[in-house]
């Protein structure tokens, strides 16, 4: 049976478009619906140029209240009815209530090397601490922020003239390969950890 993916993003999406570009020939799961939390998102654009239905759920309008966005968002999906959620730079923190809904079949990619450095600014902060090795991260979302169990890592080395901008290039390098590996493994019903390079 075909899985059916939908794709959150808040950004240009390049993630998406590599989830999207895999999803082919013997895939056991298609796209079908990408969407974002305001409409000029540059990955809608991309996604439309792709052929994928679209659409979005402005967080903005709802001011604070979280919970009524992500009814909205919800509502949207369940239209779609997709197996699997993944989210590709989706940048709104959800809530407990929206996760719950979706648990086990929600993924999430994380610019760190998983438990290390949740939250944001993961490159300084791995660059801070003298670190050799980042990476990436595709995880189960839970209600706790970045500490779903773990589905696979991508590992770069970290170079003596880094700078956050050049190490999170090459980290987004790895993850435009390990995201796509996961979701493959992930639809078929394999939950087996994948590492890369």
């Amino acid at each position: 049976m075909t899985r059916r993916v939908a794709i959150l993003l808040s950004g240009g999406g390049s993630n998406m478009v590599a989830l999207a570009r895999s999803m082919t020939g013997d895939h056991p799961a298609r796209p079908v619906l990408v969407m974002a939390n305001s409409a000029d998102a540059g990955g809608l654009d991309k996604a439309r140029a792709m052929g994928f239905e679209t659409d979005y759920v402005d967080h903005r309008p709802f001011g604070g209240d979280r919970a009524a966005f992500e009814d909205a968002l919800h509502a949207r999906l369940m239209q779609a009815a997709p197996d699997i959620v993944c989210l590709a730079g989706f940048m709104r923190v959800l809530t407990e209530g929206f996760v719950r809904r979706w648990q086990g079949r929600m993924l999430n990619i994380h610019p760190s090397l998983l438990p290390k450095y949740r939250g944001l600014h993961t490159h300084a902060r791995a660059l801070a601490a003298g670190e050799s090795l980042h990476g990436c991260t595709v995880h189960e979302v839970t209600p706790e922020l970045d500490e779903g169990p773990i589905l696979g890592q991508a590992t770069v080395a970290v170079l003596p003239d880094d700078t956050p901008d050049t190490l999170a290039a090459r980290v987004l390098v790895m993850e435009h390969q390990l995201y796509p590996a996961v979701l493959r493994r992930f639809a078929a019903g394999d939950r087996s950890l994948v590492t890369l390079p």
